[in-house]
């Protein structure tokens, strides 16, 4: 990941939108995995994201974190594709 779990303060935007409207931030990733809107929290979404980019982890981590902590997880998400479109490998 290009961020860790917790760095809400790396974009501060980003978490925002996670705290208090989390549905919408949800929607924003899905849409850009060209996926559908509902799949934004899942677990699968996540892992495919993850095994995309070779990032290290396994399906029972990922299960893990978005059941406990589903806003940092999708925070940690947008983050990661953002910077990736930064970078220009999104």
């Amino acid at each position: 990941w290009q961020t860790g779990l917790t760095d809400c303060c790396a974009d501060c935007g980003v978490c925002c939108c996670g705290m208090f409207c989390f549905p919408c931030l949800a929607c924003q990733v899905a849409g850009d995995m060209n996926e559908c809107c509902l799949c934004g929290t899942s677990v699968a979404m996540r892992t495919l994201y993850r095994t995309r980019y070779n990032i290290p982890g396994s399906i029972c981590s990922d299960f893990c974190i978005t059941l406990w902590c589903p806003v940092c997880s999708i925070c940690q998400m947008k983050r990661d594709i953002n910077r990736r479109r930064e970078l220009g490998i999104f």
